[in-house]
């Protein structure tokens, strides 16, 4: 239970990863990357200092880091494109399809097999998009947001393989996402430099969310994530996850970075609703 519950507060501090990377600025996507895991990473890597041997986790083979890299590298890079090209909530509720894809791809896992209730509830996901960009085009939408959206739903899928996958490296010690943090920076300085021109936080404000995001959902997010995916009760975290597409949505809304619109919130509630329902067993195990 203790490590299910660890999880949890990834799911929490990534309701605010829609908004604090809105609240950031024109910082380019790849630079943001280089600077969040930069924090994330560095934050990890402080913890060496007290506990002696944990730098060790970062012998690993080769598909493990090739894993940590594709997930947290591939992931926020494919995201932060979605979130600079196309309006902030409906990119982040068509991201937010990994949590149904994490509980559709589990059922692949040994022992489990996919069922009615899984495909029912990945259909209404996929009405959930289509209410989502269908509610653009009443908003004035335009085709250079389509982009952004087929990063968000590529994002989804790297997302949900990476967690789904690190339950098969169940042994890979938690101090291992430190060297994929750093490593991200790393790659995300080297793309930057290639295709992007540095533009930094313009306020205070914007640099307050650039070090918020590397804190936590760039951050610390990562490492409870690590140990609910290897320890915790990966479905009961597949099903909790449907209810950050609705707060982030929420604290878009309150942010004033979207507007309350119907098709807004009739989205989230297709979106998490066939979550939901691709999560009953999961739901009726713990009642």
């Amino acid at each position: 239970m203790r490590p299910t519950l660890i999880g949890f507060t990834a799911i929490l501090m990534w309701s605010l990863l829609a908004l604090l990377t809105a609240a950031s600025g024109k910082v380019p996507p790849f630079q943001l990357a280089a600077m969040t895991f930069a924090i994330g990473g560095s934050m990890g890597a402080v913890s060496w200092i007290f506990r002696k041997g944990a730098a060790a986790a970062l012998r690993q083979r080769p598909e493990v880091w090739a894993l940590g890299i594709f997930g947290l590298f591939g992931y926020h890079a494919l995201y932060f494109f979605a979130l600079r090209l196309a309006p902030p909530a409906e990119s982040g509720l068509i991201n937010y399809l990994w949590p149904l894809l994490i509980v559709l791809f589990s059922a692949f896992l040994p022992g489990e097999k996919l069922k009615s209730h899984h495909i029912a509830g990945a259909v209404l996901g996929l009405i959930g998009t289509v209410v989502l960009v269908a509610g653009r085009a009443q908003l004035g939408f335009a085709p250079e947001f389509i982009p952004g959206y087929c990063a968000a739903f590529v994002a989804a899928f790297v997302w949900a393989i990476y967690s789904v996958m690190s339950r098969r490296f169940a042994a890979v010690p938690t101090d291992a996402v430190v060297g994929f943090c750093l490593a991200t920076a790393i790659l995300g300085a080297v793309f930057h430099l290639m295709f992007e021109t540095t533009l930094w936080p313009s306020s205070a404000g914007e640099w307050l969310a650039v070090l918020a995001l590397g804190l936590g959902p760039v951050g610390a997010a990562f490492y409870v994530w690590d140990i609910g995916m290897k320890q915790g009760d990966i479905r009961v975290l597949g099903a909790a996850s449907y209810a950050a597409p609705v707060l982030s949505t929420l604290f878009l809304v309150l942010a004033g970075y979207a507007q309350p619109t119907l098709s807004l919130a009739l989205a989230a509630a297709l979106i998490a609703g066939g979550g939901l329902i691709a999560a009953k067993d999961m739901i009726l195990r713990r009642k």
